[in-house]
């Protein structure tokens, strides 16, 4: 929740979801990542949720050495806390998505709460050329694709990231079960509060972008972890804005940036994840809220430190 009325603002810059025929501003280079990043903790995002691209054709790669390449230029430029995706791009193994990760010990993961249909495919239909062969490819593997990460899967990462490098989560949580799956871990002691719980609406194979999800997922979330939990919202595309106002007048921290939407308003798009930072800021003060620094996020959150990290 917003406790003491301070909002968290993640910003995902990059994500491994749009492909660069949809947008020339979506960040693919990890010189063009480090640099969006910057503008957007320089916005107000006090957590940064990053993925890596090849630099030849923008498509995603778990490569560690990539993510080096604009994680300590990141860390120099910002104070921001730096979290490091666990999903990585559709079809790659458990392995390469915590490789970069286990490399650089982040303060924070990503960590999606269970396996999903995860469908892109309707996005085929937006586009008749594509600037690189494997966007359409990518896009249409997701029509039978599962994205795996199963109970085991899941103790793995909570051991070897969490246990082992002191890492902390973000709980993405695509649907009502993955609350469930959540709360089965902090019943057993594999987690502990305070949980950075991100509720994701308006992807396909999870709930939809609808209001009523919104409030149903915050009460069985309340229901669940009462007050153990800080909650955040996550709306796909068109939904985004409109989603995270909705919550954060609920009480919730909020996540922006072009891994979730493309889009600054109807038919605009965002020329820079700074874009969406400054108009999630504006919601949010418009509110009378405040928005959290990184190291009231830290203190919030429990995170152990820019300094602890491995990069």
């Amino acid at each position: 929740m917003a406790k003491s009325g301070k909002v968290i603002i993640t910003c995902a810059v990059t994500g491994s979801i749009h492909t660069p025929t949809m947008s020339p501003h979506l960040p693919l280079s990890p010189h063009e990542v480090a640099a969006d990043a910057v503008r957007a903790a320089e916005a107000g995002a006090a957590i940064l949720h990053l993925h890596a691209r090849d630099p030849g054709d923008g498509r995603p790669t778990p490569d560690p050495g990539v993510f080096m390449e604009f994680l300590p230029r990141i860390k120099q430029a910002t104070g921001a806390v730096i979290n490091i995706t666990t999903g990585g791009g559709h079809g790659m193994t458990l392995e390469e998505r915590t490789a970069a990760a286990m490399r650089a010990k982040p303060e924070m993961c990503s960590l999606n709460m269970g396996s999903m249909n995860f469908g892109l495919f309707p996005m085929l239909g937006r586009y008749k050329e594509w600037k690189y062969d494997w966007e359409p490819r990518y896009l249409e593997m997701t029509r039978d694709f599962i994205f795996r990460n199963t109970f085991a899967d899941i103790e793995r990462i909570l051991k070897e990231l969490g246990e082992g490098c002191g890492t902390r989560f973000e709980f993405e949580c695509y649907d009502v079960g993955h609350l469930y799956n959540l709360a089965h871990f902090l019943d057993r002691g594999l987690v502990k509060p305070p949980l950075f719980v991100q509720t994701i609406f308006g992807i396909l194979g999870g709930i939809g972008a609808d209001p009523e999800n919104l409030v149903h997922m915050k009460r069985i979330a309340d229901k669940l972890f009462d007050d153990s939990y800080y909650w955040s919202i996550l709306a796909a595309g068109r939904h985004q804005l409109p989603l995270v106002s909705m919550g954060a007048i609920m009480g919730g921290n909020i996540r922006v940036g072009l891994e979730d939407s493309l889009w600054a308003g109807r038919g605009k798009l965002a020329a820079s994840n700074a874009d969406q930072v400054k108009m999630a800021r504006a919601i949010v003060e418009n509110l009378s809220l405040q928005v959290a620094s990184p190291d009231e996020a830290r203190a919030m959150l429990s995170l152990k430190g820019g300094d602890a990290v491995a990069f």
